[in-house]
């Protein structure tokens, strides 16, 4: 085994175990929140995967975005089967080992090159409207700092893969061209990268060569380093919007869901001959609602990880167009935030790890009241996530353990409790308005 292969099998198992890891971090992280059962209907959760996470079918809404989003998203799958054969040649230092398919691997690479050229277009496309064009959504106070920064880096990132793909094949032609020592066995088309040849023709073979090396290594160890990003970005989307689809709450956006301990009081409370033993809850809930990331369930918390920070949900936000402090974005950017560090808490100090803190020194009071529970935010996502359901158990954890509801809803609930209705009047005097 040669130098070369050494190398190349260290950075691949090094890189490999060091995703591993840290994915599995994530999923400790992820596993922190409550149970919840998803497993009903399999059949409709397939299909609202394949639809909504394979065929992005809520992307259309904004049929430009989606159509270089499905660009990107296309050309980056494919073109990465090559890195198939990489791994096959870095480890046994073989040169283009599929090249074997005659026509069929020409038509590979053909393909392979238009595609990373539409990818290249599209990143630049992106990069522009998110750094050029004055896109409300991108120019949230949440999505300055480290936010803006990650979406740049991965275009920049992408682009600079494509163009050394493409480099590389251009090289790699030159030196097959002139029969450059086991390059010489290798003929594949170039309909895209064949336009970069003038560029490195005058150069030496040793040059062309070392370019080429250079382009290849830099491919392989730009898409290893890429899968270990994904951890620490909002990326991740690109592994989790599958889960997160399969996962997603199937019922009407109208309903909400309800704690099973309440209903059964009110039940008891509206039928005096229910026997309350038979509906009683074998177990209570340690806490009404969610004041930490710990309090709310793993549905939710993997929602955060699989937020893309697209905005389209803080665009559809009635609230946040009115001029009010809410956006559903920064709520699931907050609870990935305050998720993170429980982990890195829970990695330093074990499972007893408590720094007095919780959701609601990231979330305030003022932007959790300013929704209006439309769902307008979930009927946005992309990928099916629901801010809403967190908005919800925070809520209920400020009315039902705090009492911190605002003013107007105390008055209301000090009604209902006395009145039986909203009104400030009893229920006797409900009909006095038709003797006016």
């Amino acid at each position: 085994m040669g130098i070369g292969q050494i190398i190349f099998s260290i950075v691949f198992i090094g890189f490999t175990l060091l995703f591993i890891k840290n994915f599995r971090k994530i999923l400790r992280n992820i596993n922190l929140g409550k149970e919840l059962d998803r497993s009903d209907n399999p059949k409709l959760r397939w299909k609202t995967m394949a639809k909504v996470a394979l065929g992005q079918s809520k992307m259309k809404v904004r049929p430009v975005a989606a159509f270089f989003h499905l660009l990107i998203y296309i050309g980056f799958i494919i073109i990465n089967i090559e890195v198939i054969e990489i791994l096959i040649d870095g480890i046994f230092g073989t040169h283009r080992v599929l090249s074997f398919l005659g026509n069929f691997y020409g038509f590979l690479i053909g393909t392979f090159e238009i595609l990373a050229l539409l990818v290249l277009i599209a990143c630049v496309v992106f990069f522009f409207r998110r750094n050029f064009m004055s896109i409300k959504r991108f120019l949230s106070s949440e999505m300055k700092g480290w936010p803006k920064s990650d979406a740049n880096i991965i275009l920049i990132v992408e682009i600079m893969l494509m163009f050394a793909f493409l480099t590389m094949n251009a090289c790699d032609s030159i030196l097959f061209s002139l029969g450059y020592s086991k390059y010489a066995e290798v003929s594949f088309s170039i309909p895209i990268s064949q336009y970069l040849i003038p560029v490195f023709s005058d150069l030496s073979l040793k040059s062309i060569f070392i370019i080429e090396r250079f382009c290849w290594w830099f491919h392989i160890i730009g898409i290893l380093a890429f899968l270990n990003y994904l951890v620490i970005s909002k990326h991740l989307h690109i592994i989790l919007a599958f889960p997160n689809t399969y996962f997603s709450n199937l019922n009407s956006k109208g309903g909400l869901s309800n704690m099973s301990s309440v209903t059964n009081e009110v039940k008891i409370m509206l039928n005096p001959d229910i026997d309350p033993f038979a509906v009683s809850d074998d177990n209570p809930p340690e806490r009404f609602g969610a004041k930490d990331v710990k309090d709310l369930n793993w549905i939710q918390l993997m929602n955060a990880y699989s937020c893309t920070e697209c905005g389209r949900c803080t665009s559809e936000c009635p609230a946040n167009q009115t001029g009010k402090l809410l956006s559903p974005r920064k709520i699931m950017m907050d609870v990935r935030d305050r998720l993170e560090e429980v982990g890195k808490g829970i990695d330093k100090e074990g499972k007893k790890f408590n720094d007095n803190k919780s959701l609601l020194n990231y979330i305030s009071n003022e932007e959790l009241w300013a929704c209006t529970s439309c769902n307008a935010c979930t009927e946005a996502c992309p990928i099916n996530i629901d801010p809403l359901s967190i908005i919800i158990d925070l809520r209920r954890y400020l009315v039902m353990e705090e009492s911190a509801a605002p003013m107007e809803l105390n008055t209301i609930f000090n009604n209902i409790e006395n009145n039986g209705a909203p009104w400030q009047f009893p229920a006797a005097d409900r009909l006095n308005w038709k003797d006016e």
